[in-house]
């Protein structure tokens, strides 16, 4: 059996001052991983600290930290640490990854293949339309939807998701207890009940502006790529696309009118290389191959490939497993056209190519193809 996580001084070393996930990084890996170790070694260091630093250590806040862990307590709550096997293996790759993060609903969301939606706070009706519909097409494709939970193009595509059924992703500026903006409170009652809202931020921390930028590279690091859908040149959604971009992540903007002061932010992305796009089938076709290596990632992460392989009882069981492979036939066949043919997401058939790649009944080929193996 598992040893408990000491909560208290993983939220005792998260709330310390100025010691941001970087330096957490760094003196859990002096020792050895062990929180209680990395706050030793940082209380025998006091002399050297800051003031303010100095100070929590010696005396933290108890009735802090007692709200805290009553706040994780509740149903559906949760601390996840970086050192958890579920955390999400995309934050492990851009720079300054979180080390923590404070989870309200459905945790196993945040291992999707994701898409962010970004945009316009003041977005137009065309915007929000827009945001909705890519927001549905890509969530029935497959791809989780991720957003910033900010009033226009962010709200639209939560809601878009949520009415579909479909998975979303809040990543939130604050504590994990607070609502900003205050309008969508009803929104992020239902994100916590139906999908799931992650902060970096302690419970009770308030908005701020230096808070949304560091939002913004989790936006980002979560996804596969961005799609922006309305920005005006001073948009914050201008650099969650930045962000994206130098994370190597895949950058989509929509174009509109040159008359709508609302496009010209897409208008410089897609100038700065970003990728104009007018479907989310062109989305899906350029994501798919990163959303079957994400796949392929957490089922060595998870020991998937171990614990739950094929075996060819199941095949002759699985009517979905004999469709998919007549479909796939003898020869090469590109994943799009498998997946039309044998009527699934291609994320849903990612995952099914995964299972039958490790069962050895797949073969994986350049450009985003699939055979089937003899036998």
């Amino acid at each position: 059996m598992n040893a408990p996580i000491p909560l208290r001084s993983w939220l005792t070393l998260l709330r310390t001052p100025r010691l941001g996930p970087g330096a957490i990084r760094e003196q859990l890996a002096a020792n050895d991983g062990c929180v209680e170790s990395a706050l030793d070694a940082l209380r025998q260091r006091l002399p050297t600290l800051p003031a303010d630093t100095r100070r929590w250590l010696e005396r933290p806040d108890e009735r802090r930290l007692d709200d805290d862990l009553a706040w994780l307590a509740q149903p559906g709550h949760r601390l996840l640490l970086a050192t958890d096997e579920d955390f999400p293996p995309l934050l492990e790759a851009i720079p300054q990854p979180p080390v923590a993060l404070f989870v309200a609903g459905d945790a196993s969301l945040l291992l999707h293949a994701q898409v962010a939606i970004v945009g316009a706070r003041g977005a137009t009706l065309s915007g929000r339309t827009h945001a909705r519909g890519f927001a549905q097409e890509l969530g029935l494709a497959g791809f989780a939807i991720t957003s910033g939970m900010a009033d226009g193009i962010d709200g639209a595509a939560h809601l878009a998701a949520l009415d579909a059924g479909l998975p979303t992703i809040a990543v939130i500026g604050t504590g994990p207890d607070r609502v900003y903006p205050a309008q969508h409170r009803a929104l992020a009652r239902r994100l916590v009940a139906e999908a799931v809202m992650v902060s970096e931020f302690p419970p009770g921390t308030p908005a701020r502006s230096d808070h949304f930028p560091r939002r913004n590279r989790l936006i980002a690091g979560l996804s596969l790529g961005t799609l922006v859908v309305e920005a005006s040149l001073q948009s914050g959604s201008l650099i969650t696309a930045r962000l994206a971009a130098e994370q190597g992540r895949e950058v989509f903007a929509l174009p509109s009118s040159i008359h709508n002061p609302l496009a010209h932010g897409c208008h410089r992305l897609i100038r700065d290389g970003a990728r104009l796009v007018e479907t989310a089938a062109e989305i899906v076709e350029v994501l798919a191959p990163a959303a079957v290596a994400l796949g392929r990632e957490l089922a060595v992460r998870l020991d998937r490939a171990a614990v739950a392989p094929i075996q060819e009882t199941a095949f002759e069981a699985d009517p979905s497993v004999l469709a998919l492979l007549k479909a796939l036939g003898h020869g090469p066949v590109a994943l799009e056209d498998l997946a039309s043919s044998a009527g699934k997401t291609v994320v849903e058939l990612a995952s099914a190519l995964l299972m039958l790649e490790l069962a050895g009944k797949v073969e994986s080929l350049p450009g985003n193809r699939y055979q089937r193996l003899p036998g």
